[in-house]
């Protein structure tokens, strides 16, 4: 099917909802001036066809060629608008179900009673439809608010989350190593360098003495980390910042002219993490040393086992060599690794840290209680976990950046402070 044809079926489809939503906006005014009427007629309807403008130029110029700002902020604009008028659509269309199963009965009772109950239908009807229509559009006010909510305060609101944990086989010279995580920067979502350059301050603020990043430092293209190279890279640490790739950094969800060119790509975000001077662990492992102990830093490419994620990583040659240390840290993307190989064939790995998932950016946190739509596809998908019999950890990181909705709501981005002791 042609990809213009797919679009105005597309197109056809959205316009009806946006139709049928409107039919709630007309109920709710019935009672205001002509004025307001036509005015709310034509900011409702500029709107949808400002939207629908941007949607169809994408068909002309490759979204890639938009402006960040436009890509980032405007396309999630309309996404949030569509999102409010489903929802909103939601509670329509359970009152037309309603009257539409009390007119059907009111045909199956008996003859006598049809002019009353179908009198009473339209009395409670009238009022029912009213009370509805306004609740539709206060539903879908609810979630358009909070979205914009998340982008001007959320997205960039980086909550800082303190972890201690315990491992006997601490080396005494490691008792109290702090240790801060970041995950998901995704560079190419932010639109300025200000908001990293806040959490590269917060970042150092904490003294670590060890910063591992876990994954996803572009959305795809190397090119989108060029103008926060002076940013991130004052992130400072006494044992150095060790880093690993997450899926989004291979580019595998652009279409590249050749494969030379993607490759070149990846190569190009390899010297990148080496330019910002940080050491990029694919497939190997390092040790952090302190007089004449030392642990093991184990770091993978993306090994992922949900919804078709490559596994880029190769576990065995990672951790070759690295059985004689008493603890190891691996770092690893993606948090399906753990459960899925890391606890069933490498029971030793001490703390696993992940990030990937960015907690849906959308969800509840407060103190004893969290939800997510992340947790319908991963197990483990924000804070701290421990299986019961190997004793093993795994940390699973929010991101410091955000991708697809430049904002947050209920689930901040986040610093991990973790210390490691012994007792």
């Amino acid at each position: 099917m042609p990809i213009a044809f797919r679009f105005l079926i597309v197109g056809l489809i959205l316009l009806l909802i946006d139709w049928y939503f409107y039919q709630s906006v007309i109920v709710v005014m019935k009672g205001a001036s002509l004025s307001k009427r036509n005015l709310v007629f034509y900011i409702y309807w500029g709107i949808t066809l400002f939207s629908a403008l941007t949607l169809v130029s994408t068909l002309f110029i490759p979204l890639a060629d938009w402006p960040k700002f436009v890509r980032v902020y405007v396309f999630a604009f309309v996404v949030m608008l569509l999102i409010s008028k489903l929802i909103g659509s939601v509670f329509i269309a359970l009152d037309d179900i309603i009257r539409l199963f009390r007119w059907v009965g009111s045909f199956l009772v008996k003859p006598a009673h049809a002019d009353a109950i179908a009198g009473e239908v339209v009395k409670q009807g009238i009022s029912r439809i009213e009370f509805l229509n306004r609740i539709a559009i206060g539903m879908a006010a609810l979630p358009f608010v909070s979205f914009l909510y998340g982008m001007a305060k959320g997205a960039f609101d980086y909550k800082i989350h303190h972890v201690k944990m315990v491992l006997p086989k601490l080396p005494s010279s490691f008792n109290g190593l702090k240790i801060v995580q970041i995950s998901d920067i995704h560079s190419g979502s932010f639109v300025s360098t200000s908001p990293l350059e806040s959490a590269v301050k917060l970042i150092n603020e904490q003294k670590p003495d060890v910063v591992f990043f876990t994954g996803d430092l572009v959305n795809d293209r190397s090119s989108e980390m060029e103008p926060f190279m002076n940013v991130l890279n004052k992130i400072n640490a006494p044992y150095g910042v060790y880093s690993t790739l997450g899926n989004h950094d291979y580019g595998d969800y652009v279409t590249w002219e050749s494969q030379e060119a993607k490759f070149n790509n990846l190569e190009q975000l390899k010297k990148v993490h080496a330019e910002l001077g940080w050491k990029l662990l694919m497939n190997e492992h390092v040790t952090l040393k302190k007089g004449e102990e030392e642990i093991a830093v184990i770091g993978i490419e993306n090994w992922g086992d949900k919804l078709h994620f490559p596994k880029y990583g190769d576990m065995a040659k990672a951790y070759a060599g690295a059985e004689k240390y008493p603890v190891k840290l691996l770092l690893s993307h993606d948090p399906s690794h753990w459960s899925n190989q890391v606890k069933n064939e490498y029971n030793d790995i001490d703390v696993t840290f992940s990030g990937h998932t960015h907690g849906f950016q959308f969800g509840i946190e407060i103190p004893g209680f969290k939800w997510s739509p992340s947790q319908y596809v991963y197990k483990q998908w924000a804070g701290l976990y421990k299986d019961p019999v190997t004793q093993q950890h795994l940390y699973v990181n929010r991101g410091l950046g955000f991708l697809g909705y430049p904002g947050r709501v209920g689930i901040m981005p986040e610093i991990t402070v973790m210390e490691l002791y012994n007792v």
